[in-house]
């Protein structure tokens, strides 16, 4: 079975979000939010971020709940090649449902878009 999740975002109001130093914290686990950091943390990646999680979640089919953001990294390889590191319930719902999941991320000056591509068994989305 294939599930998919598209996510797009304004960047603006990401950037509107950034100005509290808790977001951050709250939305990026500790090797995304360390990989951002050493790029000073570019808005159109913290929003390609953020729309990464949100398309996970229409995805995985619950929603934002179940699990946190921070359990759900993008990670981008040296190429740029962006990835999913799952932790916590996050990582036991995929795992619990055996869905394998891909990610490709995009941007623009004004918006971020996500799309996340699951792939299970005929069961998985249950």
């Amino acid at each position: 079975m294939l599930l998919a999740g598209i996510d797009l975002v304004e960047i603006q109001r990401i950037k509107k979000s950034m100005r509290n130093p808790r977001f951050l914290l709250r939305i990026l686990g500790p090797s995304e939010y360390a990989q951002l950091e050493l790029r000073g943390f570019p808005v159109q990646s913290v929003a390609a971020s953020f729309s990464a999680k949100e398309a996970f979640s229409k995805a995985l089919g619950t929603g934002l709940h179940g699990f946190s953001l921070r359990e759900v990294e993008l990670l981008r390889a040296e190429n740029g090649r962006p990835s999913f590191k799952l932790s916590g319930n996050a990582l036991q719902i995929a795992q619990e449902r055996k869905i394998v999941f891909q990610v490709s991320v995009t941007h623009t000056k004004v918006y971020a878009s996500a799309v996340v591509i699951g792939e299970g068994p005929e069961n998985a989305g249950t």
